[in-house]
């Protein structure tokens, strides 16, 4: 595609096709377990507190080929000062390599051999531990234990196939609380706990699809009731490329509806990035002749009125210039949306020499916006540099910053040859930054602790005989029934499907009704402050085949469901902890008959003799109120709008039917 890139909101299929695009996706979620996947510590325990800080250092290992992988090198330059904040209740040795590993959670892998199944893979027949090393320090033993639980999956999606590569199961790791310069902190309440990934291969062919195939896999792990939800409780990785590039993963994206303009600005950003590999290439730059080099330039910018070089001029530091020849020019081009080609060095100095300070660079392509012309022109000669070159300043503690020239000098060097195999960090605005190099495979090896586990074709039967619908099929089914895509999506991801499919088929109550009261009414009581885990199936059965049998006006169920709620919880002492939906509805009292409302509308047009109302519909709405407050959950108010109609006409005031035009009712007699 022709560079400038068109903005998101107007790029199309055809604009896809054309760049190459493809996109794959992997979901890790937290699955609903009562201990961690290694040790019997408890899941889902969190807490900013802590009782102990260890510190560690990490550092590489070579792997069974007597490799090492590049991952674990490029951690190994940051030189991170790594503490851990522990809990009593949440960590133990295990999670420290102190004490061996348990074996294998069995409720874990019960759990995930169903999600796999409902993803059509095909189940392993033994289950090989293996360690994957992570020197991020995320996790305190320097690597993950992690397994293959099947392959070769599908789900339906449009008019064809999605293909599942793989799902494992591996442990969670630790939440990071900061990382500022050479010290990285983190809590590990997290650590150890069940997660499920979830790996596609790259079927999706633009933005909106990946968002929308993780809308599939989130609503088919929500639908089996044993997952863990919540922020945090499921992150999303994508795999972007475009013809000429290379696999690049964005990491840890919290939030599906992040996906789109993230895996736009990537795509975006690899076609800028070719761009500049064919323009440097123009210019007879190659990854064999590229010059670089760096000097200590402190004494030259000593006086400069740049407040970032200044601060750290006087604090100590130093500042150091690289030249990248031929280069004048290309820091300024665009990659991502509002984001120039300068920040590809500015991530990677940032990440990997620790200078976390911001702005942690300046360059000669923004000039005036930094040094005055006269600091630059002297830069230029101390560096021996042309105007066809670019220089790129850098400060902070000495060590650093000529690991920042270094960094910054391989930078270059990869932009001679297109997309760098990096790993990702997705950022809030939509764009990413880097994050560290992409790991390969010689960061796996196998694990010495535990042995293979075979799967049992007894417990996969018993699995595959309590499966939950397939998702797709339960949506098919709910459109049938009426209901819009939003209470579709809601009624999946609630605990309550099987109580709406009982409600709908054994006790007939309208399919609308019963979604929104399971799903709307419900969340409307959570966050008045009620625990409406103290409604039981029965509760919500019984109050929704009231509505369906007319003992109960739909208006009054969620009063009703509140008082049960409420006299369970010990809020209110009018029934007993065992209160059921009979007894409030019973205390209710009976709907109104046709004399009673006669009477109730006569009482009510009695007390508004003598007030003043700015309009008849005010008196109306005013009688209305009076009687609902009276007869609340024991008549609707379009059908008590109804009865009152030919009892208010008798007595002079004429009612807006229901449905109808509030400018209707007006007095007709006096």
């Amino acid at each position: 595609m022709p560079l400038p890139f068109k903005p998101f909101e107007h790029m199309t299929e055809q604009d896809y096709a054309a760049i190459g695009f493809r996109c794959g996706l992997e979901v890790h979620r937290q699955i609903l377990t009562q201990t961690k996947l290694f040790c019997r510590c408890p899941a889902g325990r969190y807490s900013s507190e802590y009782d102990a800080e260890v510190l560690r250092h990490m550092r590489p290992t070579l792997s069974e080929l007597g490799e090492y992988d590049g991952t674990a090198l490029m951690e190994k330059k940051t030189r991170k000062n790594i503490y851990y904040r522990l809990h009593r209740d949440t960590v133990c040795t295990y999670e420290f390599d102190d004490t061996p590993p348990f074996f294998l959670n069995d409720e874990a892998l019960s759990i995930a051999l169903e999600i796999a199944l409902l993803l059509r893979l095909n189940m392993v027949d033994e289950l090989h531990i293996a360690r994957k090393q992570y020197l991020d320090g995320s996790i305190p033993t320097g690597f993950q234990r992690t397994t293959i639980v099947g392959v070769d999956g599908w789900m339906p999606y449009k008019d064809r196939r999605v293909r599942i590569r793989q799902l494992g199961l591996e442990e969670d790791s630790c939440r990071e609380v900061s990382d500022v310069g050479h010290d990285r902190v983190y809590l590990t309440d997290r650590l150890g706990m069940p997660l499920i990934e979830v790996v596609t291969e790259p079927d999706m062919v633009n933005p909106q699809e990946v968002y929308e195939v993780g809308q599939i896999i989130r609503r088919l792990c929500r639908s089996t009731g044993k997952v863990r939800t919540g922020y945090g409780a499921v992150r999303q990785d994508v795999n972007v490329s475009v013809t000429g590039g290379t696999r690049i993963e964005i990491k840890g994206v919290p939030q599906l509806w992040r996906i789109p303009r993230l895996v736009y600005n990537e795509a975006r950003r690899q076609c800028s990035l070719l761009h500049i590999r064919d323009q440097l290439a123009q210019r007879g730059v190659t990854p064999e002749n590229l010059s670089t080099d760096h000097a200590d330039v402190t004494r030259i910018v000593a006086k400069t009125s740049y407040v970032p070089i200044q601060s750290a001029v006087s604090a100590g530091e130093r500042v150091r210039c690289v030249a990248l020849r031929r280069f004048a020019g290309l820091l300024n081009e665009p990659t991502q949306e509002h984001t120039t080609f300068a920040k590809e060095f500015s991530d990677r100095v940032r990440v990997i020499a620790c200078l976390t300070r911001l702005p942690n660079i300046a360059h000669s392509d923004t000039a005036s916006e930094t040094l005055l012309v006269r600091d630059w022109q002297r830069l230029f000669k101390a560096l021996d540099a042309d105007p066809g070159d670019a220089l790129m300043l850098v400060w902070g503690p000495e060590r650093d910053t000529i690991t920042a020239c270094e960094e910054i000098m391989i930078r270059a060097r990869e932009a001679t040859q297109g997309i760098p195999p990096d790993t990702r960090q997705a950022l809030k605005d939509g764009t990413n930054g880097f994050e560290r190099v992409l790991p390969g495979a010689e960061r796996m090896y196998p694990d010495t602790d535990l042995p293979p586990l075979k799967v049992d074709e007894k417990q996969l039967e018993s699995i595959r005989g309590h499966m939950p619908e397939f998702v797709w099929d339960r949506e098919a089914r709910y459109r049938q029934l009426g209901l819009t895509d939003a209470l579709i999506d809601a009624l999946i991801m609630s605990d309550y499907a099987e109580v709406f499919d009982r409600a709908v088929g054994e006790h007939h109550v309208p399919p609308v009704f019963a979604a929104v009261v399971l799903t709307q009414r419900l969340k409307a009581l959570r966050r008045s402050g009620l625990d409406v885990r103290l409604l039981s199936e029965k509760d919500l059965l019984d109050v929704l085949a009231m509505v369906a049998q007319a003992r109960l006006a739909p208006e009054g169920v969620f009063s009703v469901l509140r008082q049960v709620v409420e006299a369970r919880s010990g809020e209110k002492g009018a029934y007993e902890n065992g209160a059921a939906v009979n007894d409030i509805v019973a205390n209710l009292g009976s709907a109104p008959s046709e004399a009673e409302v006669a009477s109730g509308v006569r009482d009510a047009i009695a007390q508004s003799v003598g007030r003043s109302f700015p309009s008849e519909e005010h008196r109306r709405r005013f009688v209305m109120g009076q009687l609902m407050r009276s007869w609340r959950g024991l008549v609707g108010g379009r059908e008590l709008s109804r009865k009152v109609q030919p009892v208010l006409m008798e007595t002079g005031v004429r009612i807006a039917a229901a449905g109808g035009s509030r400018a209707a009712a007006t007095k007709t007699k006096a």
